[in-house]
């Protein structure tokens, strides 16, 4: 039965990568700890999310076959270049997703951060997303601040960011 339930819940992501105009879409502001950040990254090197303790940390779910995760994909490089050396670190999942297709994606939109390989979608329930791509912005003390279920834009998450850095979330 958990097989069934959690081949469901994949297929249901699926789908939903494609539509965005689910009600759920959007920033929502929250304050949860971060779950446990940590895997092999598609360079294969191994990635966990307390390095990053004392950064502000967004962390973005995607996948190469998704159509509004590459729509957002050149405004998170083009953000991550600018915050990069000013306290603010990114972290990808690459959620159930061919690791040759995502090094390929990473490789072709020269993404700057690493990205945790994710071929199975467990990071989905830790997380508690179920479509693709949603953003998670955590603060300094890794206490996740705000999500973005659906595409983000760089003025949308340049704003979050900000706020963030500046500790006025929550």
């Amino acid at each position: 039965m958990r097989t069934l339930l959690t081949s469901l819940a994949l297929v249901v992501a699926l789908v939903a990568c494609t539509s965005q105009s689910s009600s759920i879409t959007g920033v929502h502001a929250t304050s949860s700890p971060l779950p446990e950040l940590r895997g092999v990254g598609l360079d294969g090197k191994q990635i966990s999310g307390q390095r990053y303790r004392g950064d502000v940390l967004v962390v973005n779910v995607w996948a190469s076959w998704c159509g509004p995760c590459m729509q957002e994909l050149p405004q998170l490089v083009d953000v991550a270049h600018r915050y990069a050396g000013r306290g603010v670190a990114f972290v990808g999942i690459n959620s159930i997703d061919q690791v040759a297709a995502a090094r390929t994606w990473v490789d072709r939109y020269h993404i700057p951060y690493p990205s945790i390989s994710d071929q199975a979608g467990r990071y989905a329930a830790k997380f508690g997303y179920f479509a693709l791509p949603d953003t998670y912005v955590v603060d300094r003390s890794g206490t996740i601040r705000y999500v973005v279920f659906g595409a983000t834009d760089a003025s949308q998450l340049s704003g979050l960011i900000d706020t963030v850095l500046a500790g006025s979330a929550g």
